[in-house]
């Protein structure tokens, strides 16, 4: 009888733990729906250009201040607009590791 009670305990270990699993995948893609629709703002220059990006990694704005453009430089502009796109784009980027973080509680998932 304690062959067959251990292994019921097994069973019902396993199936709780697919129940956690099921809930974490779950919490997992709420967050990442909800960090896709955040914006998040990067800048260069001092100001000078801001971008601003959604979690899912889309350009919804750039701002260039009127200095910028009345100095004519193009490359200088070329390098601030890179600078701040990739300065948002690093916000969302670390935002949505720290979050998946929270909730996997430090595990690394490959692909998250």
């Amino acid at each position: 009888m304690k062959g067959r009670s251990g292994a019921g305990g097994m069973q019902g270990g396993m199936a709780n733990l697919m129940r956690q699993a099921n809930q974490l995948q779950m919490k997992m893609k709420k967050a990442q729906e909800e960090l896709a629709t955040r914006e998040y703002q990067g800048s260069s220059g001092g100001g000078a250009v801001m971008v601003t990006v959604k979690g899912e990694n889309q350009i919804v704005g750039l701002k260039i201040s009127d200095e910028v453009l009345k100095s004519g430089d193009v490359e200088m502009l070329q390098d601030l607009i890179l600078t701040a796109a990739n300065d948002a784009l690093k916000k969302a980027k670390d935002t949505a590791s720290a979050e998946m973080e929270k909730l996997t509680g430090g595990m690394n998932f490959p692909g998250l």
